[in-house]
């Protein structure tokens, strides 16, 4: 796949100039719009708390905290299905979960009905997630990606539209699978 670096660095650009002028997140007309729910496993449970206080203090977010509370041992599917259920009843917005590697909350995640799960590692994966394939969870692991990273891909995925066209017949085809 050809890395389309000038897009990505503009999306940034973009976003980060929206970020230092003070705007605010572009919310739905429904009250979800700006809640987004967030859930981690003992392996991402200090990422999520990073992650909360982020979205709600400076990107003025409403958080759905689905727990875990603790960095007492705990199984993602449990957290990563609660996330997912949010978003698919549209009582969230959108979603976030973290674990260790972030590849078994997107698994999980991915079998609730409408649930469109991503497990990103780089602003390049982030962007992906939701211009092309409308991911509506974002799934992150603890021991992949560090605090400063993460925040500048939840920051990205929150505000990168969904690019329709060419992709919206792709992302049709994919939520057509769980029908079958």
């Amino acid at each position: 796949m050809d890395v389309d670096r000038d897009k990505i660095e503009r999306v940034v650009r973009e976003v980060l100039s929206d970020v230092e002028a003070g705007h605010q997140p572009d919310l739905d007309a429904d009250s979800s719009g700006d809640l987004v729910a967030i859930g981690a496993d003992h392996g991402g449970y200090r990422l999520k708390e990073t992650l909360k206080q982020y979205l709600t203090e400076e990107l003025g977010y409403r958080v759905l905290d689905v727990g875990t509370t603790s960095e007492a041992s705990c199984d993602y599917p449990d957290f990563a299905v609660r996330v997912a259920r949010a978003v698919a009843s549209g009582e969230a917005w959108r979603g976030i979960m973290i674990d260790g590697a972030g590849i078994g909350s997107s698994m999980a995640a991915n079998k609730v009905p409408g649930v469109l799960a991503a497990c990103c590692h780089d602003v390049r994966t982030v962007v992906n997630s939701r211009e092309h394939n409308a991911a509506n969870v974002l799934t992150l692991g603890s021991g992949v990606v560090g605090r400063g990273l993460a925040r500048q891909m939840v920051r990205v995925w929150l505000s990168t539209e969904f690019g329709g066209g060419r992709h919206e017949r792709r992302v049709s085809k994919i939520l057509t699978l769980e029908k079958e």
